[in-house]
């Protein structure tokens, strides 16, 4: 009888403390998928594209990605150029620093500005004052000022902006017209008030536009570049130590000729370079982790009609938001 006593109380205790840990494991895994649901629909980041649509007169546009492959619009736009001998707003490159503040560079004008386009903002909705940071008058020749890139550069905490210029007889004329033969040149800023000398960034022995810089790690550098003669007009890259280089001999191509204006995200491992199809009117990308072997992947990708190249970044999804809130 005793014995029994025991062991019914035993089990008793055994099962009131198993029911205890199941419903605490239970309330424990449910508070633990509360909290990723939250990090994911509050906190976390999400993919935004800066863009604009031909003629390039009406503004800056966004369209945006949950994850780096399906993109959607966002309609209206969101600051109207002001600047330049065409008022254009082409190319706009933007970057986020770690302050929260957004920085964008455009191209103002086909030919004849001296400078390109700049303008900051808090929440990608209220612009400040455009500015035109004249980086070729220098040169008094110079035919343009091209695809403006921003680049944060974290190590010294200042901005790189690369362009491409052509200044005629000034490069081994090649296969292109001396009016068309671009080089890549550059500044460096902390605050866009005080600007560096303009530099020449690169000269891999051709014209060359649309440069993106991206970093892969300490010390490790890729530019993305469009080959922009007449019989290639295709994507290089070339691999430096540092930001501003300098670079190695540019590669072989990557992409199919009339393409322009790459742009990359990083998705998992992987980094995704589109490209402007401009021929097609649609866009292309190829996947890649070392920038060596890449694979095709414009039939997987989505991208709304209209959409020309900008500059790919991550955002808190609350800034997405509030521009879908307010689109105009």
């Amino acid at each position: 009888m005793i014995a029994s006593f025991y062991i019914s109380l035993y089990t008793d205790i055994y099962q009131a403390r198993t029911a205890f840990m199941t419903h605490t494991i239970k309330l424990l895994f449910s508070l633990f998928l509360l909290f990723m649901f939250s990090c994911k629909t509050t906190k976390s980041e999400i993919y935004i594209s800066t863009s604009f649509h031909e003629p390039a007169d009406e503004g800056l546009r966004y369209i945006y990605s949950e994850d780096g492959i399906h993109w959607d619009s966002i309609a209206g736009t969101w600051l109207k150029p002001e600047l330049g001998a065409h008022k254009l707003m082409r190319d706009p490159s933007i970057t986020r620093t770690p302050d929260g503040i957004y920085h964008l560079v455009w191209t103002t004008s086909w030919k004849g500005d001296s400078g390109f386009g700049y303008a900051y903002s808090k929440d990608l909705i209220h612009w400040s004052e455009q500015q035109m940071i004249p980086v070729m008058a220098i040169e008094p020749t110079t035919v343009n000022v091209w695809a403006p890139e921003i680049f944060y550069d974290e190590i010294k905490k200042e901005f790189v902006v690369v362009w491409a210029s052509c200044v005629p007889h000034r490069y081994e004329k090649g296969v292109e017209d001396e009016d068309n033969n671009h080089r890549l040149y550059y500044i460096t800023t902390k605050d866009f008030k005080i600007i560096s000398k303009t530099k020449l960034f690169y000269d891999p022995g051709f014209s060359v536009i649309d440069a993106m810089i991206v970093n892969r790690g300490k010390n490790d550098y890729v530019l993305v570049m469009k080959d922009n003669t007449r019989a290639m007009r295709n994507l290089k890259v070339a691999f430096a130590k540092s930001p501003t280089g300098p670079y190695s001999k540019a590669s072989i191509p990557f992409t199919d000729s009339f393409v322009e204006g790459p742009t990359v995200a990083k998705v998992g491992k992987d980094y995704l370079i589109y490209y402007d199809m401009y021929e097609k009117k649609s866009y292309g990308a190829m996947k890649t982790r070392d920038f060596i072997h890449f694979d095709n992947k414009t039939n997987e990708i989505k991208v709304p009609q209209g959409h020309k190249h900008g500059t790919i970044i991550k955002v808190p999804r609350s800034v997405v938001n509030r521009l879908l809130k307010n689109r105009n």
